[in-house]
Formats: structure tokens, C-alpha cells, sequence
């Protein structure tokens, strides 16, 4: 059995008798991981991706997983369909281009799939919120719910993720695009989380509807560059991640009308080592539930449900683009207690999913790998 390290160079392969409780599988017979909780396989899908984002699946079984040029590829019975669907009008550009993908809670009545994209326009690109249908293995027309102002001529921090409550609501995540005070701009959409109807309508309680010259569609502000989102409806909490600069990355309770602090507080430096404040804390602002220094680059976030990975249940997996491994951060209600190290080495892992029959999937650029965590068994006590 191996410890964790360098996935992709495997040094012993054994059959585990092992029967998956939920679908009454046949036994994993691959090479096996063991973590601080439960003992773990991996299946690889795919290993050509190129950037990919986002992933959802049909309840057909297909599953839709983006990649930032602006194509959506189709995975079917676990392997990669040849044509893919072509998104128009991506503006892909640095870290621009299409991002997520998320279906609407009752997609089985409804059929609506979200996407996340930049989009260019006059004066730069900025991030939309499109809605569309499958038609075959194609979507149907895209429907514009919502668009970030202002345009902005940056290579970087688009955000960009779409969770829903099951209300009716939508939350999504848009970067401060390289420049720090747009966080604290409540005139613009930058550096903030949005919620909507998830139909584009402004709800009417949304915390700054009648603050003269504010955006209404704001949720909370004062965020750098948020690339994950997680929203528990055990608990009805929002979660979200995002980049630091030179450290402080953070795990943050997304709350109502509340400033996360950015630029004004941080643990953070600039990439040329000079502070950005002396401040880490004050008060009006929020803290962070964990931070990071040094910075793992924390992109795609999951919050383990269900009984698949009972050693990990209610655990957020985070991926670490920077360090190139899956953090599983332990909390206590919303307190941090601890984190380990999954998969270390495996890439730069830009998305980690659940999908509905409870398998996590972990999708990485440089290698670009599509994988699915395989329950083994529980880690024996001494």
C-alpha cells in the first residue's frame, strides 16, 4: 500500500477485497493511497486535458466538464466523447475564458445548465452568467442572466463559481481583476460574490438594493480572487476560497452583506515581497476560518455528503493549483481543526467534485487528468 506521494509513479499493485456499500461494486483492484482516515484508489478517465474547470453531471450519466479555451467535453460511460461543444464568444485571455459549469437543482424538470464565462466587449472582457439546454450532445441557445461591469483590460482574478441553495437562489464568485480597491468598490461587480433568482432577477433582499450607487446583485465584497464555492444545505452555509497574493489564501463563511477585508487586511504580501498593509485583522472586517502561508492557490472546492467516504464526510477538499494536491480541511461547525495532504503531486488541480452517486471527481492541468477517488476501506488503528 502506498503512502501518500507522487500519484503517477506506482511502486505495488494488489487486489483489495473490498464490496462498495451503496452500489454493491466489484472489488477495487488497483494500486491504493492511504490518508490520515480511510484508505483510497484511483481511476484516471482522461489524461489530455488541457485547462480544464468546471464538471456536472446529467442524470443520464454523462458527464460535462469545461476547459477554459471554450469547449465543453463529454464524458459518457467513463470515456471521452470525440466532438465537443463550442461556446461562442469566450474571450479566453490569461487566466480568461470559460470557467464553470453547474446544472440548476431541479434539472430534471427544468433542463437549465449554467456556464461561467469572460466575455469580451468594449474596453476588456468581464465575467457573464449564461443558462442553456442540452439538445443531443449540444446546447441549445445561451441565455445572458448576467454580466460584471465594468469591462476590464486584465489577464487576471475572473473568479469564477456558480453554486445554488435550493431556494431559488444563485451565488457566484467574480474577481477584483488585478486591481486591489475594486474589493471594497461596491459600484462595481469586482472582487465580490453575487446571489441572483436563478432566473437573473435581483432579489429584493439582497443586503445593498438601496445603497445609492452600489450594485444590487452584491452578496458580500472585499474578496481578491475567489475560484471555489461551496454552499451546505445541511447547514445552509456559503463557503469560498480564494487567492491570496504571496500568502493568505483563504477559507471563508460567506455572509450577508459582510466585507472579507481585501486589500485593507491580509496575511499576504506582493509577489516582490513589499507588505500590502500592516493590518490582519480590524474591526468591520472578517476573518478568514483558515488561511495559507505560504499560498497553495486554492481553486475548486467540495464539501464531502453522504456515506461513500465516511472518514472524510462533512470535510472540504480543496484543490491547490501552487502546491498541486487536494487539501482536506477538517472543521468543527465553522471552526478550522486540522488539514492533510491528498494526491500530493498530482498537477495542478483546478476542479474537485461530487457527483451524484457521492464519487469524488479531481480534474488537473500539467498533466491535464480526469480522476475518480475509489473508496477502499477505513485505516486500521494501531
Amino acid at each position: 500500500m502506498k503512502k501518500l506521494g507522487l500519484l503517477l509513479l506506482p511502486i505495488v499493485c494488489f487486489l483489495v477485497a473490498c464490496t462498495d456499500k451503496e452500489n454493491k461494486e466489484p472489488p477495487y483492484t488497483g494500486e491504493t493511497y492511504e490518508s490520515e482516515k480511510l484508505i483510497f484508489g484511483i481511476d484516471t478517465l482522461a489524461t489530455d486535458l488541457k485547462n480544464p474547470w468546471g464538471i456536472a453531471f446529467l442524470p443520464d450519466g454523462r458527464m460535462l466538464v469545461t476547459e477554459r479555451a471554450g469547449q465543453v467535453i463529454i464524458f459518457q460511460d467513463g470515456k471521452q466523447l470525440p466532438d465537443r461543444i463550442e461556446i461562442p464568444d469566450v474571450y479566453v485571455n490569461g487566466q480568461g475564458g470559460l470557467l464553470d459549469i453547474a446544472l440548476h437543482p431541479e434539472y430534471k424538470k427544468n433542463g437549465w445548465i449554467y456556464l461561467s464565462y469572460s466575455k469580451k466587449g468594449e474596453g476588456g472582457g468581464g465575467t457573464v452568467i449564461v443558462r442553456t439546454k442540452m439538445e443531443g450532445d449540444k446546447f441549445g441557445p445561451l441565455e445572458e442572466l448576467f454580466a460584471a461591469k465594468p469591462l476590464v483590460d486584465s489577464r487576471v482574478h475572473f473568479g469564477s463559481r456558480i453554486v445554488f441553495d435550493g431556494k431559488g437562489y444563485m451565488f457566484f464568485s467574480s474577481g477584483e481583476r488585478g486591481t486591489k480597491e475594486n474589493a471594497q468598490n461596491l459600484g462595481n461587480h469586482l472582487g465580490k460574490i453575487m446571489r441572483l433568482h436563478d432566473d437573473g432577477r435581483v432579489p429584493e433582499d439582497n443586503p445593498f438594493v438601496k445603497t445609492e450607487g452600489a450594485m444590487p446583485e452584491i452578496w458580500s465584497y472585499g474578496h481578491r480572487n475567489p475560484q471555489g464555492l461551496i454552499y451546505d444545505h445541511d447547514t445552509n452555509t456559503l463557503w469560498d476560497v480564494e487567492h491570496g497574493p504571496k500568502g493568505g489564501d483563504e477559507l471563508n463563511k460567506v455572509e450577508k452583506g459582510k466585507n472579507y477585508g481585501w486589500p485593507l487586511i491580509t496575511y499576504g504580501i506582493n509577489y516582490d515581497g513589499t507588505p500590502i498593509t500592516d493590518k490582519t485583522e480590524q474591526d468591520g472586517l472578517e476573518q478568514p476560518v483558515n488561511y495559507w502561508v505560504p499560498s497553495i492557490a486554492p481553486c475548486g472546492a467540495v464539501q464531502v455528503k453522504g456515506d461513500r467516504y465516511p472518514g472524510w464526510k462533512n470535510n472540504i477538499l480543496i484543490g491547490a493549483l501552487a502546491h498541486q494536491h487536494v487539501a482536506r480541511v477538517e472543521l468543527n461547525g465553522d471552526k478550522y481543526v486540522g488539514q492533510e495532504k491528498l494526491l500530493d503531486k498530482v498537477g495542478r488541480v483546478r476542479a474537485v467534485v461530487q457527483s451524484p452517486d457521492g464519487y469524488i471527481y479531481v480534474a488537473t492541468e500539467s498533466p491535464g487528468l480526469l480522476l475518480k477517488i475509489v473508496y477502499v476501506g477505513e485505516v486500521s488503528g494501531e
